[in-house]
Parts: structure tokens; sequence; C-alpha cells
């Protein structure tokens, strides 16, 4: 088995794959890349068992075979080089691979031992825009959980139907519901994807024009687009019932400039409470202001900023990582914070710089105010 190969080609596709292994594996395999050759095509795989990825490359070969190789090692040497072809030849027990500067030996693994990718049977199936799909990964995983107690939690709900694509996260403190009516399945279907998976889609789909096929059963899903496969194990449970959550009844409204208030939750949220992040905010005519105040160290800190403010007048706190991951999570020039009262959620939404047929609604759970 032998191929010559572009470093540079080599070393971008499998940095990406790279993102798949884990730092501590069950089994030694998984530390390895799987190398499968046939011809002129060299098939580059990955995995942690729970998620599987692939792309092909172009080679120069006439041969075939499969090989696994340690990721390390070879991600440590091929960022060495500068641009060249490299030639790997398989000899008894080692990779031979010879550059302009010399050899180096390394052992392999039988590929036959590496896991195989699921295959899904039966599937359904669903065509989205790559930069759609990375725009709803990156607007939503930012909200899904940590806990390892509530996993359905931990991962982005799908929600397909022939009207809609809807994406949802939520960690019980905040929660965000990413939809868009421009682009539709065929079959209605929801799942939940892990983290990890959508990281990687995030990373790779951001700014190309691919369309993605996604098919799914209730076990698994699987994302192909360019060169790409991935397969990986859905998060099993129920997700919760989130538009049970959403207030409906909503009669403060504040219109704000996004940028100056995210600047000044930043600045504000510096003197409030290492535990509580808690910060407040008290609106009334055309005035809102901005505060917080850590009592245990004698900081505090109040901002005014010009506002549109319809309702009641209100004061209602919020933990100011929760707002600030939000509002940086938006592109748009205003945002409404629609309110009922002190202990309801407050529902977020930006004013403009959406796409036609999108929809962002974002919703922050308040903490109570020590008055």
């Amino acid at each position: 088995m032998k191929f010559i190969v572009s470093s540079s080609q080599l070393l971008k596709q499998l940095q990406v794959l790279g993102g798949v292994i884990n730092n501590s594996n069950t089994l030694p395999i998984l530390d390895n890349f799987l190398f499968e050759l046939n011809n002129n095509e060299l098939k580059l795989s990955a995995s942690d068992l729970e998620t599987t990825m692939s792309t092909s490359i172009e080679v120069e070969s006439n041969s075939n075979g499969s090989v696994a190789i340690s990721a390390r090692l070879l991600l440590d040497t091929l960022k060495t080089f500068p641009n060249q072809p490299l030639t790997f030849k398989m000899e008894e027990n080692k990779v031979e691979i010879s550059s302009s500067q010399g050899k180096y030996d390394m052992a392999y693994f039988d590929g036959s031992e590496f896991p195989k990718a699921v295959t899904i049977e039966s599937p359904k199936s669903a065509v989205v825009p790559g930069e759609i799909l990375a725009t709803a990964i990156s607007k939503t995983i930012f909200a899904a959980g940590n806990d390892d107690l509530r996993p359905v939690m931990s991962g982005v709900f799908f929600q397909f139907s022939s009207e809609s694509l809807t994406f949802v996260a939520t960690d019980a403190h905040k929660l965000v519901k990413y939809s868009r009516t421009d682009v539709t399945a065929n079959d209605t279907a929801e799942f939940i994807m892990p983290k990890k998976p959508l990281n990687l889609l995030k990373g790779i789909l951001a700014g190309t024009e691919s369309d993605v096929t996604i098919e799914y059963n209730d076990a698994n899903a699987k994302f192909t687009f360019d060169n790409v496969v991935l397969v990986c194990r859905l998060i099993d449970g129920k997700y919760p019932n989130y538009d049970a959550v959403i207030p409906k009844e909503n009669p403060n409204k504040l219109t704000v400039d996004r940028s100056s208030f995210l600047n000044s939750v930043k600045r504000v949220s510096i003197f409030s409470n290492k535990t509580t992040h808690q910060i407040r905010l008290k609106m009334a005519g055309t005035e809102l202001n901005i505060s917080a105040e850590d009592k245990d160290y004698a900081n505090k800190a109040e901002e005014r900023l010009v506002c549109e403010y319809i309702g009641d007048d209100l004061q209602i706190g919020f933990n100011s990582r929760f707002l600030t991951e939000m509002l940086s999570n938006l592109n748009s020039t205003d945002i409404v914070i629609e309110m009922s009262m002190p202990n309801r959620a407050g529902i977020l939404t930006p004013l403009d710089g959406v796409e036609e047929g999108e929809f962002i609604t974002m919703l922050v759970m308040p903490v109570m105010l020590n008055h």
C-alpha cells in the first residue's frame, strides 16, 4: 500500500477530523486516524464510538488497503512541513513517510480493527443549506445545558415539519428557539443532537454554500455534504415541552440599542456579586437604569440608557452572564425585551437584522432581587 499526497491538504482534512478524537479513549484504536485507500481515493476517518466522521481526498496511487495511524504523532509531524508532496509506504510493521527533508517511520494498527460507522436503517431525510444549519447551531448551542443528570437538555432539539425547521436549546435558566420557514422537510420529525458533533459541524459549515443532507432515525443521524460524512448517536429521551414555559402575555416592552445595552451589562456586571452575577434593570418612561452591587466588597455600579419602554414601571433582576451570551449571539441593531412580572421570564427578540423567514426567540429566567 503506497500513495503520494499533498502535506497541507492532508493536514487540513486531519485537523477537521481531529476534533472527533477524545483525550482519553477506552479503546486504543480510537487514538488513530483510519486511512482507507482505493486507488487514487483516500478516505480518512476518526471516531469516538458515539460520533464518526470521514472525508475523502485525491492522492497518487494505484493500490488498496487500510491502516490506522496515530493521530497525535501524525498531526504534530504534518504541522511542521511546508507544503510538499509526501510519500506514504506501508512496510511489514510500520508506515514510512518520505518528504524532501527526510524519512519518518511510525507504527500502525490494522485498519480492520477500527470500529465501523453505524448504518442508518430506513432513515427519514431533509436537505438544509449549510450556512443556515451553521447559523442555527451557533444561535442555539450556547444555551444547551451541561447537566449529566438531564442529558436531554445537554443537546439541541431539532424539529422538522413541512412548514418549518425549528432548533431549540435550554438549560432551564435560558432558552433559545431558532426557526426557519424558508426551509422545510418532507417528514415531520424530532430528535436531540449532542453538542460535540454540532460543534464540529458548525466549524466546517461556516461560510459554506453546500447543501447538507440529514438522514435520521430514532437512534442515529447522518450529515453528508461536499466530501464529508458525519454519523452520530442521538440523545435518547423526550425533550421538555418548551412552548409551555414561554409566557404569552407580556404587556411590558423595552426596546433598546443592542450594542449599547450589551456594553453596559458587561461593565456593570463587573461590580455584581461573583456568585449570582445579578444585575438589576429598572424601567420607567424613556430611561433604562442598569445597576449591580456586591455588598461583600462594597462594589456598586449604575448606568442609564435611553430606551423606548411601554408598560408599568418595573424592576427585574437577571443573571448578567446569560444576558451577555444572548446579546452577543444576535446581529441586530435593536432588541426588544418583553416582560410581565419580576418573577416571570423575559423574552428577548431582535428587532432587525434577521432574514426573511428567520425567527429568533430567546427566553431568560429572572433572579430574585434582594431589596
